[in-house]
C-alpha cells in the first residue's frame, strides 16, 4: 500500500438544509430584489430575512433560552465525556439550542447509559445507531 495515502477526514456540515415553499408572487418579488442587486441570490435574501426576524425577537429569545436552561451554540459529547459521566454515576439531561454532536466512536450502549433526555432545538449529529438508541429520550 502506498505510504502517501491518507484517509480523508469526514467533513461535518456547518449548516442544516431546509426546504421552504413560497407562493409564486413572493418568489417573483425575491427574484426581482436579486435582479436589482439588493441580494446576490435567493438564499442570501432568505438568510438575511431570517436573521432580521431573529434580531427583531432577540430579547424574547434570550429570555426563553434562559427560562428553558438551554445551552446555546455547539455542544460536543466525546466518548471520554460520556465514560466519565457513567463512571461518576451521572445521567445527563441535555438541552441545546444550536448543534449537539455525539462523537462517532460513542457506542449506542454508552449513550443510552449516560443520556437520560435530549432536547435539541437545531440539529443533532450522531451515528444512526446512537440516534436509534436515544429515540425514546428525544424530547
Amino acid at each position: 500500500m502506498n505510504s502517501n495515502v491518507r484517509p480523508i477526514r469526514e467533513r461535518t456540515p456547518e449548516s442544516e438544509k431546509i426546504t421552504v415553499n413560497l407562493g409564486y408572487v413572493d418568489l417573483g418579488r425575491i427574484d426581482l430584489m436579486v435582479q436589482e442587486g439588493f441580494y446576490s441570490n435567493r438564499t442570501d435574501f432568505i438568510r438575511t430575512a431570517i436573521r432580521g426576524q431573529l434580531a427583531r425577537h432577540s430579547e424574547e429569545m434570550s429570555r426563553s433560552v434562559e427560562r428553558h436552561m438551554l445551552e446555546l451554540g455547539v455542544r460536543d459529547f466525546t466518548r471520554t465525556d460520556l465514560e466519565a459521566a457513567r463512571d461518576a454515576g451521572e445521567i445527563l439531561h441535555v438541552r441545546v439550542l444550536g448543534l449537539a454532536r455525539i462523537a462517532p466512536d460513542v457506542a449506542p450502549e454508552l449513550a443510552r447509559a449516560t443520556i437520560g433526555s435530549l432536547t435539541v432545538l437545531g440539529a443533532l449529529q450522531a451515528s444512526a445507531p446512537v440516534k436509534a438508541a436515544l429515540a425514546d429520550r428525544l424530547l
